[in-house]
C-alpha cells in the first residue's frame, strides 16, 4: 500500500512542483497573469462591475478601482450568498463556507469555490511531495491526520458550512483512506472528551509513520488523554471494541471498523509496564514526521512536542488561514514558506506604513530581505485586496519568490504609553525565562490594564516553584527581559509611567479549560489559538488564580 501511495505523491507532485518552480523564477510575470485572469473570470459578477473589472489591465489599474477593504466590506455580498444568491462576488457556484472568528463579534464566513479547493488541494499535494523528498519513508506505515467536521451546519439555502481540510479528508481516495489510522467519522463526534479519545482509540491501533494537524496543542493534548485512559485504550483494543460511547450512528459505523487486536494491546500494556505511561515516542515507534504549525503565538507548543513525540522532524504546515492557503514550508523546524504565487495575487504594505491614509504598496517581487509587512490577498473565492490583518515576515527567496514566515497578527499590539508591547516582544521575553532557569511552563497569557497603567501576566506552570522564588527572582528576571526586547518598555518603566506588572499564578488545567470553553461555544478544536496578549482577563473563574504576587519597590 505504502508503494502505491508514494507513486500517487511523486506523480502529482512533480507537475506541480514544476509549475510551482516556474512561477517562482518569474514572480512578477505570473502575478500579473494570475491577476488578469482572476478579473476576466469575474468580470461579469456584481462586485466586478462595480469596480469595473473589464477595465483593469494592470496592477496600478486595480489598486485605483478596488479598495483594501476588511471582512465587514464584503460581509453584505457574502450574506446575500448565504442566501443563495449567484454571482456577486464569484462566477463560481459556493460549495461550503469556512467559519471562522470575525473582530465585531459576528464569526466570518469565507466562501470556498472549486476553483480555491483544488488549489489548497494542489498545495497540500506539493507539501507531501516535498516532505516525502526529504523523508522517503514517512508513508511507509499507517498516517493519522486530525481535521474538524466537513460540515457543521448549513446555511438558509442549504450551502453547507465547516472546514475545508474535514471536506479533504472525507474526500480522499479509498485507496488512500486504506492508510489513514483515523476513520472520518471521528471527526463527527459532538463531545470534545469524546472525540478525542475515539482519536486515541483508533490512532494507537496502529504503528504510525506520519501525524499531523495544524495545531501543536491538539497533539500534546492527545498525548495527555493517551496516558491518562491508557488502561480503557488497552483494553479497548484488545476486545476489539471502542472504549467510549457516541451517538448511536456513528458508534454502529465505528465500531464496524474494528477487530479484537490482542497482539497490538501486549505491545502498549509492555509500554505501560515499562514507563507507567502512554508516549506517543513508544507507541509510534516508525513514526517519521509530525505536520503542524511551527510558529507565531502557538510556536511555544510546538516547542515541547519532543517530550512527547521524541526527536522526530516537525514540518510547518504552512502560512494557511480560512481566507487562503499562502505558502508551502520546504525545510523542517521552521515556519518559513515560499509564498504560492500561482494560487492568491498578493500585496504588501510595510509594516511601519499600515495606518497611513495612503500608504505604499508592494508586490511579490519587490519585496525586501528581512523587513515585515502586511499582506492583502486576492483570491479565487472572491476576496478583493483583503486586508487579512496578518503581518509577515520575509526571511529569504526561493528563486525569485519570496520565503514568508507568519509573525503574528497585525492588531497583536499593546500601546498603554507608548511602549508598543508585541507579541512577539512577549514571546522572546518568556523563552528566556524559560531557558535561563529552566522553567517549565504550560501556558501564559499578558493583559493590559489601562487604568493601573500596567500588565498582568497570568501563568500556568507544570512544576512547583516557591514563592519567594517567584517574587524575588522570577519577577524581575521577567520585567528585565521585557526592556530588553524592546527599548521603549524600558524607558516608560524607568520614567514611571508605566507600572510594575503582577504575576498571577495559576491552578493546573487553567488554560485547558479555557480551550474545553472556547470549542464548547463553538470554536473548531484544531484551529483553536491560545492568546499571548489578550486585551480581557483570560479566566473562567476567580478560583482559577491560585497566587497573586505584586513587584516589590524598585
Amino acid at each position: 500500500m505504502s508503494i502505491l501511495l508514494k507513486a500517487a505523491v511523486q506523480w502529482n507532485g512533480r507537475f506541480l512542483a514544476q509549475r510551482f518552480d516556474a512561477a517562482a523564477q518569474a514572480p512578477e510575470a505570473e502575478q500579473r497573469s494570475l491577476l488578469q485572469q482572476l478579473l476576466t473570470r469575474h468580470h461579469t459578477t456584481v462586485f466586478g462591475q462595480a469596480h469595473h473589472f473589464a477595465q483593469i489591465h494592470t496592477p496600478e489599474d486595480y489598486r485605483y478601482a478596488v479598495p483594501i477593504q476588511d471582512y465587514e466590506g464584503f460581509r453584505p455580498y457574502i450574506n446575500r450568498m448565504m442566501r443563495g444568491e449567484p454571482n456577486l462576488l464569484v462566477n463560481e457556484p459556493v460549495q461550503l463556507f469556512t467559519l471562522t472568528s470575525g473582530t465585531t463579534g459576528q464569526p466570518k464566513y469565507i466562501p470556498v469555490t472549486p476553483s480555491s479547493e483544488r488549489g489548497g488541494s494542489n498545495l497540500m499535494r506539493q507539501w507531501l511531495y516535498r516532505a516525502l523528498s526529504d523523508h522517503p519513508q514517512f508513508l511507509n506505515r499507517a498516517s493519522a491526520g486530525i481535521v474538524s467536521a466537513a460540515v457543521e451546519g448549513y446555511t438558509a439555502c442549504g450551502i453547507p458550512y465547516g472546514s475545508v481540510s474535514g471536506r479533504i479528508y472525507q474526500q480522499i481516495p479509498w485507496i488512500v483512506q486504506r492508510s489513514y489510522a483515523i476513520p472520518y467519522p471521528v471527526f463527527e463526534l459532538k463531545d470534545y472528551d469524546t472525540r478525542y479519545l475515539a482519536i486515541a482509540r483508533f490512532a494507537l491501533a496502529r504503528q504510525l509513520s506520519f501525524l499531523t494537524t495544524p495545531n501543536p496543542s491538539t497533539l500534546m493534548r492527545l498525548a495527555q488523554v493517551m496516558t491518562t485512559h491508557r488502561e480503557g485504550l488497552i483494553r479497548a483494543i484488545h476486545d476489539g471494541t471502542l472504549g467510549f460511547a457516541a451517538e448511536p450512528p456513528l458508534q454502529r459505523r465505528l465500531q464496524a471498523r474494528l477487530k479484537p487486536q490482542p497482539q497490538r494491546s501486549r505491545q502498549l500494556e509492555q509500554i505501560v509496564e515499562a514507563t507507567d505511561a502512554l508516549h506517543p515516542k513508544d507507541c509510534w515507534t516508525d513514526l517519521k514526521l509530525l505536520g503542524c504549525w511551527t510558529g507565531g503565538s502557538v510556536g511555544i507548543q510546538a516547542q515541547r512536542l519532543a517530550t512527547e513525540y521524541g526527536n522526530v522532524p516537525v514540518r510547518d504546515l504552512g502560512y494557511i488561514a480560512s481566507e487562503a492557503r499562502v505558502t508551502l514550508p520546504h525545510q523542517d523546524h521552521t515556519p518559513n514558506g515560499i509564498l504560492d504565487l500561482t494560487l492568491n495575487y498578493y500585496e504588501f504594505i510595510p509594516e511601519d506604513k499600515i495606518n497611513e491614509p495612503n500608504p505604499p504598496i508592494y508586490l511579490s517581487h519587490e519585496l525586501e530581505l528581512g523587513k515585515q509587512y502586511s499582506i492583502l490577498l486576492t483570491t479565487s473565492a472572491g476576496l478583493y485586496r483583503y486586508h487579512i490583518n496578518d503581518i509577515v515576515e520575509v526571511t529569504g527567496f526561493y528563486y525569485q519568490a519570496p520565503i514568508l514566515a507568519f509573525v503574528r497578527k497585525g492588531k497583536d499590539m499593546s500601546n498603554l504609553t507608548g511602549e508598543k508591547l508585541h507579541v512577539n516582544h512577549i514571546l522572546m521575553a518568556m523563552k528566556q525565562m524559560e531557558q535561563e532557569f529552566d522553567l517549565a511552563v504550560k501556558q501564559y497569557c499578558l493583559v493590559p490594564n489601562l487604568d493601573e497603567m500596567r500588565y498582568h501576566l497570568y501563568l500556568e506552570l507544570l512544576e512547583e516553584r516557591s514563592d519567594r522564588w517567584i517574587q524575588h527572582t522570577l519577577m524581575p528576571a521577567i520585567e528585565r527581559s521585557l526592556a530588553q526586547v524592546n527599548v521603549e518598555y524600558a524607558q516608560k518603566r524607568d520614567s514611571g509611567r508605566l507600572h510594575a506588572l503582577c504575576l498571577h499564578l495559576m491552578h493546573p488545567g487553567w488554560a485547558e479549560a479555557l480551550q474545553r470553553q472556547a470549542i464548547a461555544n463553538g470554536q473548531r478544536d484544531v484551529q483553536y489559538k491560545w492568546k499571548i496578549l489578550s486585551p480581557e482577563v483570560p479566566l473562567g473563574d476567580r478560583a482559577d488564580i491560585l497566587k497573586t504576587f505584586e513587584s516589590q519597590p524598585r
